[in-house]
């Protein structure tokens, strides 16, 4: 043992019994592991929302931060002295903590008002954007960089463990059978604290809030090591005032912090935010754009996608809703599976239904839309009623909260059946909304349907996400469907959009199209016309199709294509 970097506690005294000095280190393991845990929630979760791949991300956190973890252990070798590296160890892991988040925020608003930036000093027409070349790369480098935070975080966080077994041993002047056994315990139990504080309390606060508690008790932790440790400390003076430093930056994160990453992440949109709101499952974001003439034209985003703007999404929902609902025998009863904004509902109760059963999984994203006074800026809400009619409050209207993978099989134990079914997702970007597009899902959506009626999916873009429209087609066609048919339009705010809709008996749903004479509801929109000529695809689009494959409950491969597509689409495979 080298005592020169350790001084004598004290040997009597209430704090000086080992057994204190014990319990106070093992329970600082315990409250640090906890914290370790809800940094790397922190980091994925936050990447998450930005990347826009929830779980693919977490598991790539995770893992990171675990071999960083290693590495870090491997490097708290070096430390000489145990009590003075434990104390810098913990302002350390503080101000990355309680920084990393907004600094990400910071530098992916940098890459992205880098382009108007460019444009601006070289007189570039408006119209022309910088996007290729060094500003593609600076993008991609920004995007990545919650993977960088959580390898330097991991790195600090696994000296944690070796640091605090080797100062038990200093202060036992002994060598510990049972210490690092009692250390691991410590961190296995402090961990799973960790995970329930954050499902249960930090996950429903602002991110930069949680970040700031967690960081303020890893600065708590070194305080209280000075406070009991003070003999053992060099630079005693140095540390107490970067610990009032960084305790004065928490507090300011604290009450800041969710302001200052709102008008960072601002950047990220073309128009102006004019709500931000988080629920359990995703980040809700409303923009707008002044057209003039008292014209506004509203957007909502879901964890930075575009869901829709008020400007064309009739477009968007006509095609989803009309087709199916003309070509069905009757449309009394009708399950939407999605569509919590209420749109899609708002035309399909033009048609008189006599009762629609609407299921989405988010019911905080269910109660803004059916009561947006509530919790959006007045004159939002009021465009927000303007568009879905208050449609989510139709007493024909039973909208449930639940997972619809579920939610169906309770419908099915119902003995069930509906008319129409029309399935409004988001795409499938991420494993989890995969399964809602596999035959597994399909397979029971058939079983709901009535033998003469129709089902019509959201089925993203036959233009950017060629394979994973066509695998949305092989997958119905896989689950028992009779006839299965796609058609396509310009949706101006999405670019080229397809649906697929189809049917389990009787002619197919273009034929019973065709034998219209007109739309049985007037549309603003569309015509009969526009959508029977939505059918025709260009000369050997399907050419590949079997080769697309289908999509199995587990398999994943859905989301696979997808992610591909987005990834290429948006040039983030640069240095692939």
């Amino acid at each position: 043992m080298n005592s020169s970097n350790t001084n004598p506690l004290p040997s009597s005294g209430f704090f000086s019994n080992k057994v204190w000095d014990d319990t106070l280190l093992i329970l600082t393991m315990a409250v640090l592991a906890g914290c370790g845990l809800v940094y790397e929630y922190l980091l994925s979760h936050y990447a998450g929302r930005v990347l826009g791949v929830m779980e693919s991300t977490i598991y790539a956190m995770i893992g990171l931060m675990i071999v960083a973890m290693g590495l870090g252990a491997f490097a708290a070798r070096k430390i000489k002295c145990a009590f003075n590296g434990f104390v810098w160890l913990e302002l350390t892991i503080a101000l990355l903590g309680s920084t990393a988040i907004l600094i990400i925020g910071g530098l992916i608003a940098f890459t992205q008002l880098l382009p108007q930036i460019v444009t601006e000093t070289y007189g570039l027409p408006p119209e022309v954007i910088a996007k290729g070349g060094l500003i593609n790369q600076l993008n991609y480098i920004a995007f990545k960089t919650p993977y960088f935070f959580g390898l330097l975080l991991g790195f600090f966080i696994g000296m944690e463990i070796p640091l605090i077994a080797k100062i038990r041993e200093q202060i036992h002047q002994k060598h510990l059978e049972h210490n690092l056994g009692t250390i691991y315990g410590a961190d296995y139990l402090g961990a799973g604290a960790g995970a329930a504080i954050w499902v249960l309390f930090l996950l429903s606060i602002d991110i930069s809030q949680a970040s700031a508690y967690t960081a303020a008790l890893n600065l708590i932790a070194g305080l209280i090591f000075i406070a009991r440790y003070w003999r053992n400390l060099k630079w005693l003076k140095t540390l107490l005032a970067m610990h009032l430093l960084l305790a004065v930056l928490i507090v300011s994160i604290f009450n800041h912090g969710n302001q200052w990453l709102n008008q960072m992440s601002n950047l990220l949109y073309l128009d102006k935010v004019v709500y931000n709101d988080k629920t359990r499952y995703q980040q809700l974001t409303f923009t707008e754009r002044n057209m003039g003439q008292g014209n506004i034209v509203t957007n909502f985003y879901l964890n930075g996608r575009l869901q829709f703007s008020s400007s064309d999404e009739a477009i968007y929902h006509g095609y989803l809703v009309y087709p199916a609902l003309a070509a069905s025998a009757r449309q009394d009863k009708v399950l939407i599976i999605g569509g919590g904004d209420g749109l899609a509902l708002r035309d399909l109760l033009a048609w008189q239904p006599e009762h629609v059963t609407l299921i989405d999984l988010d019911e905080q994203l269910l109660a803004l839309f059916k009561d947006p006074h509530a919790h959006l800026p007045n004159k939002l809400a009021n465009r927000i009623s303007e568009l879905n009619q208050d449609s989510l409050n139709d007493p024909r209207v039973d909208v449930i909260g639940a997972d619809a993978f579920i939610a169906i099989d309770e419908l099915l134990s119902e003995n069930r059946h509906f008319d129409t079914i029309i399935v409004d997702l988001p795409d499938p970007s991420h494993p989890d909304l995969n399964k809602l597009y596999s035959v597994n899902f399909y397979a029971r959506l058939n079983q709901l349907l009535s033998a003469d009626g129709l089902i019509t999916i959201q089925s993203t873009s036959p233009y950017h996400a060629k394979e994973s429209f066509i695998a949305i087609k092989n997958t119905v066609e896989a689950s028992g469907f009779n006839h299965v048919e796609q058609y396509h339009d310009n949706v101006p705010s999405f670019g080229e959009w397809g649906w697929t809709v189809a049917s389990k008996l009787g002619a197919k749903p273009s034929i019973r199209l065709k034998n219209l004479n007109q739309l049985p509801v007037d549309h603003n929109w569309l015509t009969l016309e526009m959508i029977l000529s939505a059918f025709h695809f260009p000369k050997e689009f399907y050419a590949d199709k079997e080769e697309v494959g289908i999509n199995y409950l587990g398999s994943h491969k859905l989301y696979q294509l997808h992610q591909k597509a987005w990834l290429d689409q948006h040039g983030s495979n640069t240095f692939n």
